[in-house]
């Protein structure tokens, strides 16, 4: 990591459900931090945990040394594996793991207990500090600012700097200028590029490639990373919408695949 200050693993990146080549949603972000205690080591943190994704989490790190989830929204693709992961820390035969942060939209830690049909108190709040969304905040070398974003439920953009270096993440959204104000002026946009231009699309749910590319060319990134097609589309169409519509550099995401950012 010495070399590579903030790097991003596409851990999972198919839409909507986990698809042939990858699970749903998770990106891992790893940075080195030096405490004031003069600790150097590499922090870890997980951007959503969709269903299929733990297991997946597993060829990359240890998932015990995540020091701490956010979750865009609280869609089954995008959430569902923290069961998994609650199941991990409560029952690891090493003993219960230390209690680490989960950022979220409100209402996150009642939806998670519902998921594993756990009761509300204490749900997986032994296991996860569950926390809303509520500005900006920190955690180790990460500055993390929220921005909500147009969906059904309550979503999130989330603008990540480390190092000096930006990641932005659209999340699930329609095109807005929220995204915009998010992505502005990062070095890479993922953005989630689910619907084909030209179809019938309901407003304020998803993008096309083209509204990715349109998206990156406003907010002057450097670099436009696709993700979240779900596995009915062909995700060509969607690079070729973003190229026809933005000049800069344009990579699909795929399952294993890293950017330094």
């Amino acid at each position: 990591m010495s070399d590579h200050p903030f790097r991003l693993t596409v851990v999972g990146c198919s839409g909507s459900y986990p698809g042939p080549d990858s699970p749903a949603s998770c990106y891992l972000l790893e940075a080195e931090h030096t405490s004031e205690a003069g600790e150097t080591r590499t922090w870890r943190v997980l951007v959503d945990l969709g269903n299929g994704a733990l297991g997946h989490l597993h060829r990359h790190v240890d998932p015990l040394t995540v020091d701490a989830v956010l979750l865009s929204h609280l869609h089954a693709d995008h959430c569902l594996d923290l069961c998994g992961y609650y199941v991990m820390r409560k029952y690891h035969p090493t003993g219960p793991q230390p209690r680490i942060p989960v950022w979220g939209p409100a209402g996150t830690a009642e939806r998670m207990a519902r998921a594993y049909d756990l009761p509300v108190d204490p749900g997986m709040g032994e296991e996860f500090d569950f926390r809303p969304y509520d500005g900006a905040f920190e955690v180790g070398p990460f500055r993390v600012e929220p921005h909500e974003v147009e969906h059904p439920v309550t979503a999130y953009a989330l603008r990540v700097t480390a190092h000096a270096r930006t990641l932005a993440y659209s999340g699930d959204t329609g095109p807005c200028e929220a995204l915009v104000r998010a992505a502005d002026g990062a070095d890479l946009l993922l953005a989630e590029a689910s619907f084909e231009t030209g179809r019938d699309n309901p407003p304020d749910l998803h993008m096309t490639g083209t509204d990715c590319g349109e998206t990156a060319g406003r907010a002057g990134v450097a670099r436009l990373v696709l993700t979240h097609v779900p596995p009915w589309h062909d995700p060509a169409v969607a690079e070729a919408e973003a190229r026809a519509a933005w000049d800069g550099p344009v990579a699909l995401a795929r399952a294993g695949a890293t950017y330094d950012v």
